[in-house]
This record gives structure tokens, sequence and C-alpha cells, in this order.
């Protein structure tokens, strides 16, 4: 079954990890205004009209001071309306620094932490926060807007959880029809006879959402044996490829995908994309198989407008902004008394227990884990 035409294509931030980019380049792209829409803006777009695009703040009484850079992960995006209110509101002008994905984000900050980036930074993710946070990158600031359901995500005192994602593994439901066959339901399936050559996953060396599934694994399966795990998926025939786009439009079989494969890693917010005529998805979530990753906001130490930086952590947990985020970053607010979209509510509920790692455990083991399993599965 195809998806209606009327639906947007499936957006998610790049997902291979990009070159860094070195400090005095990344200065040269701050200069231009943030815009809003679809695509993402790049720090080399064009100013959005609704943006100001001298840089000057539009708030009456605002002065050149008056502005604050936004650095972030590169498919950072709110509609227009949305991001244009804080500049109306406030009179402070936002520009932005997009170094690249979630890992590049935190390794500029950190090469940058003497002389930083900007002011304020959204983006940051489970993943690399920790590391982030001990390398002094964030002042202290938690908004005082923060919802209660979002302070089982907080990581101490100096970034603010603004919304949250499931990675998770998504089957094609038109495949298995097709095909006479039960789609597989939990890891421990993926790695029986039935289901070899099925999936299709991506590197954790070169992918968030593959660092994800990486550590879901290592939740589910312990210290003593994810690596025993891999082993199977490898053995079942497990395809990995380098990042999210290339494994669901390219290899997999289902949504838009061109490929032979019914299973793959993506997100729980993947289904609703996917809805057909008859008003039904073509794809499901796998919720057993998710790992939740939570992006955080945070006021830059060294920032040149601190007071603004704050402002506008504040701003993305107002109602707008957190209302806007299912859309226009397929990730869920934060803020639980926010309404979902209709489909979202109804076809892509988080996972109620997703699995899980210790921030400490993360920050101390990345490295190793990433390097064993790159020995075990690619040899």
């Amino acid at each position: 079954m195809t998806p209606t035409t009327a639906r947007p294509r499936l957006r998610r931030r790049p997902l291979i990890a990009t070159a860094a980019l070195t400090s005095a380049s990344l200065l040269a792209l701050a200069g231009c205004s943030l815009g809003g829409g679809s695509p993402a803006p790049s720090a080399t777009s064009s100013p959005s009209d609704s943006a100001t695009d001298s840089g000057e703040p539009s708030g009456e009484g605002a002065s050149p001071s008056s502005s604050i850079t936004l650095v972030t992960h590169d498919s950072f995006n709110l509609s227009e309306d949305v991001l244009a209110a804080f500049t109306e509101e406030t009179g402070i002008a936002v520009t932005q620094v997009a170094p690249g994905d979630g890992g590049a984000l935190v390794n500029q900050l950190v090469l940058t932490k003497a002389s930083p980036l900007g002011d304020v930074v959204f983006g940051v993710d489970t993943t690399f926060a920790s590391r982030a946070v001990d390398e002094g990158v964030f002042a202290p600031y938690t908004s005082p807007a923060l919802p209660a359901s979002a302070e089982q995500y907080l990581l101490g005192d100096a970034l603010t959880p603004i919304d949250v994602s499931d990675v998770c593994l998504n089957v094609d439901l038109g495949w298995y029809e097709e095909n006479g066959q039960e789609p597989p339901a939990s890891f421990d399936d993926l790695v029986l006879p039935e289901y070899a050559g099925q999936t299709v996953v991506t590197n954790p060396a070169t992918s968030s959402p593959g660092l994800a599934f990486l550590l879901a694994t290592i939740g589910a399966k312990g210290e003593s044996g994810w690596v025993a795990y891999w082993e199977q998926l490898r053995d079942n025939d497990v395809l990995v490829v380098d990042g999210w786009s290339d494994a669901y439009y390219v290899d997999f079989s289902g949504g838009e995908g061109e490929g032979e494969r019914p299973v793959v890693l993506s997100y729980a917010s993947s289904p609703p994309v996917t809805i057909g005529d008859d008003g039904v998805p073509t794809t499901a979530a796998l919720l057993d198989t998710c790992f939740r990753q939570v992006e955080y906001a945070g006021v830059l130490d060294g920032a040149a407008n601190p007071e603004g930086a704050q402002a506008f952590v504040d701003f993305l947990l107002s109602e707008p902004v957190q209302a806007d985020v299912p859309e226009q970053m397929y990730v869920y607010p934060v803020d639980a008394g926010v309404e979902l979209p209709a489909d979202w509510a109804e076809f892509a509920p988080l996972a109620s227990a997703p699995w899980d790692v210790p921030a400490a455990d993360i920050t101390a083991n990345r490295s190793d884990w990433i390097d064993t399993w790159t020995q075990t599965v690619l040899g």
C-alpha cells in the first residue's frame, strides 16, 4: 500500500557523522539569520522573511546587542511563525550555527569551549549529553518553565530537556502479510532463522540512532550478553549501513523505501508518515526494542548574552514550540500536557518501558562499546 501523496516525506536529522569543522569556519557561518519551515535551515541558508535580515532585533527599542547565536544540529526546525514570535516578543534576534548532527555538535562544543560558538545550544541528546556536561561546556541553568513530565530527564543543573524520541525497529506490515509471515516483535525474534536477512540497522560509529540501538541491546542483554547477541545478529545476516536515510529509503521495503528488507532501525514516530488512503499506517514500530533519546538545551559557559540564552531555553518549553516539534522535527514534546497530532496519538505512542543505560555508563564506555561492536559485527 502506498502512502498518500499529501503526506510529507519522513524527515530526520542527518545521521551520517559529518567531519568536524574548524572553529574559524564555524564562526564564519554564524552570520545567517535563523529561518523556519521545511526543509530544516542550514548554517548557510538565506534568512527567512520573518527573521531579522540585518541581524538587528525587531522588537521595539531593541539594540544590536539584543541578539543571540543558537548552536544546534543541522535539522533544527520550527514553523516560521512560531520561531518569529520569539524575536517579536523579546526583541532578541537569533542567528544559527549548525556544525552537523548530534555527535558533531558535541564535538564542536567541546573543542571550542574556551571560545564558545554562541550563546545557547539545542540538540545535545542522551547519548552525548554527559560528555558535554563533564567537559564544562554549559553554565548552570534549568528553565523555571520546566514541566513536571520533564523532571525525570534532568541531568544536573546545566541542561533543560526539550523533546524526546524513541529509537526503535520498524516493520513493513504489508511485506509480512504478502509473505504469510508474522512480523518479529522482540530482540530475540530477530536472530531466529525465519527472520534471516530481513533487518537493516545503522552503524553506531556513524549514526545517532545506530548508537541508540546499540545501547538498547546493551540495556536488554547486559554487559555480559550484548556481544553474543550481536554475533547472532551478524550470523543472521543483519545489514549495517552508515546512516538512517540509506537504511530507510534504500534498503527498507516499507514506507517510501525501495529495498528488500522489511525490518529497519527507525523511530516510534515513523509509522504515521506511512498512513495510506485507508487511514492506517503500512508500518509499525516494535516498542519492545526502543531506546529513549532526549534532546536538551543549555546556556553556553562564556555566552555573550546569557540572559537572552536563558530566554530562548524558556521559549523552547513554551506551548507553541512544544506543539510544533512533532511535525517539524518528528520528536515528542517533553511537556506531556501538550496535545499530539491525532495520528501520533493513535499510531505513534512512546514505548512504555524503553531500554535504558545510565548516562555515566555511556560516558565511561561509549568508545569501548563502539570499538567492540565494530570488531564483532564488521570484523
